[in-house]
């Protein structure tokens, strides 16, 4: 069984440290592994994953846990018309305010 707990935690100043339900949810997946309660493949997406031992041998012995637990997180797609047109926006407002402190300055004799 493979467990990826590595985004449940606690910031720490020094280190980062495993909350009570943090271990709880660890103790709890692989309660229901060791009792049998859950069989091979993907037990709770993106955080348990057990393996068949041909899978093990398929993956040349590797038990780094990204080879079992998909964590992927497929990002949202950017809107680039929307991004564009905040830009705009802010560039006109900048020449707005450019404009202004031009007079300011002019003012005070700058």
């Amino acid at each position: 069984m493979f467990i990826d707990a590595s985004r449940e935690y606690e910031n720490g100043k020094n280190q980062n440290k495993l909350r009570t339900q943090d271990i709880n949810h660890i103790v709890s997946t692989y309660s229901k592994f060791v009792s049998g309660e859950i069989s091979p493949g993907v037990v709770e997406d993106k955080y348990a994953y057990i393996a068949i031992p041909s899978e093990i041998v398929e993956n040349d012995y590797n038990l780094n846990i990204p080879r079992y637990v998909d964590t992927y997180e497929e990002e949202p797609e950017i809107d680039i018309k929307a991004v564009q047109n905040d830009i705009d926006v802010i560039e006109k407002e900048l020449g707005e305010v450019q404009i202004k402190m031009k007079g300011y300055l002019k003012e005070i004799g700058y």
